[in-house]
């Protein structure tokens, strides 16, 4: 038998196999109806019409929709004993008893063909937990008694050392041993780039290799991968459901029971107090029971909120379900952590400035070699801007570091210094000192990072800063372009180093040096802004959001309205504690998630008036029509019924296109863009990693 995925046959209540029986049952439908304009006079003749094959095939198609509309009411009846599927069948089976098989069959062919077809929209939207599923990488080559041995990532262990070659995938959670290469995280994060990743670098289960050969250390099992936690997260998230669709759930069951008391109603008040024939009393109630079910009302927040939730785990973005997409779509300010968030978290090197007539390149190359075999940040950011501007480290000897002050070792038999003014002090020519005052002093002021590298009566300042994260230059012009205003940080940082961070991105403004308690009273205070400022102006309030690294930040994300978390898909404290999770470093995503949160939100706004609009149209035209004797046809109440629901689908479907993460373009200050100089030569200035 067929299989859809190779694991189990397709059922009969497959949605595809539904598909097709809701199609075979139109073309019946539509054959008998080309049958009986082949042959009108058998609609004439006595006795004939009841075994006429036309009708024949209406009765076998209505047959073959009621297999699928009474197998759907029975699982709706097992949760709420009078629900939508309910009304659909009982609406076709008093059709057909009323002498209307055709319009029955219709109704259920397409009440069958768009459950079907809903099913597979929902499937799709669906589509980021599978791409995910097939992410599971299925094999590793792992370091067994000094042999590399074939093994399922299942079977990989805490410490386990395994080989990835060029094209495959990261069997699970690793971190990088041995040689360099570039991962493309782009199924998983989104991010466009590789990610290029030395020794030391976190590697996560389901990236794929695109560079060179290395070998890694396994740091969480399969099970407990970030893969994992992200497919549980997207799963749990489109289990979850819209404020709104709560609603419309809780009022189902009654708005169902209301439809067939105002149905029984209309029959008997037309059938007794108008006197009409039972059968035209019928046809009335059946096409009211017909054009006031409301699954267009129904399917309208689901299918959005899902193709949203899919269409966010494709650029990166987990949103937690629809409680988060609903709160950020009201977003109306916004707080952002400094280190970590906005930044990255590490120094870059930014400049080297001589002192006088120094050799800068040499200085370099000496600073590089005293920090080789050093773990400091401010290290390894020196030694990262000499290779980057293609220096060689210098040849040194007798090296020694000094806690907290710096580190020295002799080039060529002389001596060298690296670190602070009381460190190298001593080797600064008289002359030199203060100058190089005025040089530490002027870029302390700016809230940057300076050390100074001493040598052969040579001096020079290294200035180092951290960089802002990609996408930080275009965020607070995107997010103002959204309404969303003010854009605020909070750090625990000093003061000059924030009003740099500051200055540099444009924030609408910065309040430094703040405990987590201080974090949290300025969130309830711009909560408190907004609303009074919806309470002047008589309208909802805005929410509040912060975006933070899940850990240091948890008392302000949890003040706010929306806490958004950002690091990495490695992170377990921004999976575990925001209400939506950035996957990558690219904060051009928050403003690209408010803007899809708004389009769902605008999107479910759409389906709902629509639906409800169709629904009391249609429901008026059925009454007026009765009473002035030009009844609906109950084709038509089907075709109307039942076409608003597929339009529904197919308008929240069309989230799932949603443009992509922009990329900023935003020009960044000077210190960015002016290559650094070394020697009369400029190079292109390190840039954030």
């Amino acid at each position: 038998m067929k299989t859809d995925d190779h694991d189990a046959p397709l059922s009969v209540f497959h949605p595809k196999v539904q598909l097709t029986s809701a199609l075979l049952a139109g073309v019946l439908l539509l054959a008998a109806f080309i049958w009986k304009l082949a042959a009108p006079a058998a609609e004439t003749t006595p006795g004939v019409h009841a075994w006429h094959p036309a009708v024949i095939l209406q009765y076998i198609s209505l047959a073959l929709g009621l297999f699928y509309g009474i197998e759907a009411a029975i699982k709706a009846t097992k949760v709420n004993w009078v629900d939508i599927d309910l009304l659909m069948v009982v609406a076709a089976v008093l059709a057909a008893w009323i002498g209307a098989p055709a319009e029955g069959a219709l109704l259920l062919f397409l009440f069958v063909l768009a459950g079907a077809l809903e099913e597979l929209a929902m499937a799709r939207t669906k589509r980021a937990v599978a791409a995910l599923h097939k992410l599971m990488p299925t094999s590793s080559q792992v370091l067994d008694n000094g042999q590399w041995v074939s093994r399922v990532p299942e079977l990989l262990k805490i410490g386990d050392r395994v080989r990835i070659l060029p094209g495959e995938q990261v069997p699970t959670d690793t971190r990088l041993a041995l040689g360099t290469t570039s991962i493309d995280q782009s199924t998983i994060t989104g991010e466009s780039q590789p990610r290029d990743v030395q020794p030391g670098d976190e590697l996560f289960a389901g990236t794929l290799n695109v560079g060179n050969p290395i070998e890694a250390i396994v740091t969480r099992p399969s099970s407990e991968s970030s893969l994992q936690k992200v497919l549980k997260l997207v799963t749990e998230a489109q289990a979850q459901r819209q404020p709104i669709q709560q609603t419309i759930d809780r009022l189902s069951q009654p708005f169902a029971i209301a439809v067939f008391a105002i149905s029984l109603s209309v029959f008997l008040i037309w059938y007794l107090a108008r006197g009409e024939a039972p059968k035209d009393a019928a046809y009335t109630a059946i096409a009211l029971l017909i054009v006031m079910s409301p699954c267009a009302l129904v399917i309208s927040t689901p299918t959005a909120t899902l193709a949203s939730i899919s269409r966010a785990a494709r650029g990166g973005v987990l949103f937690k379900g629809g409680h988060a997409i609903e709160r950020l779509a009201r977003l109306r300010a916004i707080a952002f952590d400094k280190t970590g968030t906005l930044t990255v978290g590490r120094p870059t090197l930014r400049e080297v400035k001589p002192i006088a007539w120094s050799d800068q390149t040499k200085l370099l190359a000496i600073a590089a070699a005293l920090e080789a075999t050093s773990t400091h940040p401010i290290a390894q950011a020196i030694v990262k801007g000499a290779a980057d501007a293609n220096v060689q480290p210098a040849l040194v000897a007798d090296l020694r570091a000094v806690t907290g002050r710096g580190v020295s070792g002799s080039v060529e038999g002389i001596e060298a210094r690296l670190g602070s003014m009381a460190h190298v002090g001593d080797l600064v020519p008289t002359c030199l000192r203060a100058h190089l005052a005025e040089v530490l002093a002027s870029v302390q002021h700016q809230g940057k990072i300076a050390v100074v590298c001493v040598y052969d009566q040579q001096a020079a300042v290294f200035i180092l800063a951290d960089a802002a994260r990609p996408g930080a230059d275009c965020l607070v012009q995107r997010l103002h372009a959204q309404g969303v205003a003010p854009v605020v940080m909070l750090t625990g940082d000093n003061a000059l180093t924030a009003a740099n961070i500051a200055t540099q991105l444009a924030l609408d403004e910065f309040h430094a040096e703040l405990l987590p308690q201080d974090k949290v009273a300025h969130v309830a205070g711009m909560k408190e802004a907004l609303a009074a400022e919806a309470q002047a102006k008589s309208h909802k309030p805005g929410a509040v959001g912060v975006i933070g690294d899940g850990v240091n930040d948890a008392p302000a994300l949890a003040m706010a309205d929306v806490a958004i978390g950002i690091g990495s898909i490695g992170s377990d404290a921004a999976l575990e504690n925001a209400d939506i999770v950035l996957l990558s470093d690219d904060l051009s995503a928050v403003p690209w998630a408010v803007g899809l949160a708004r389009r769902t939100r605008r999107t479910i706004n759409i389906n709902l008036s629509f639906a409800l609009t169709a629904m009391a149209l249609m429901a008026v035209a059925v009454i007026v029509g009765s009473l002035l004797g030009r009844p609906m046809p109950l084709w038509l109440g089907v075709i109307g019924h039942e076409g608003g629901t597929l339009l529904v689908v197919a308008h929240s479907l069309l989230l799932l296109a949603y443009p992509a993460v922009p990329i900023c373009t935003c020009e960044r200050d000077e210190q960015h863009t002016t290559p650094m100089t070394i020697d009369g030569n400029q190079t292109p200035r390190m840039q954030p990693a």
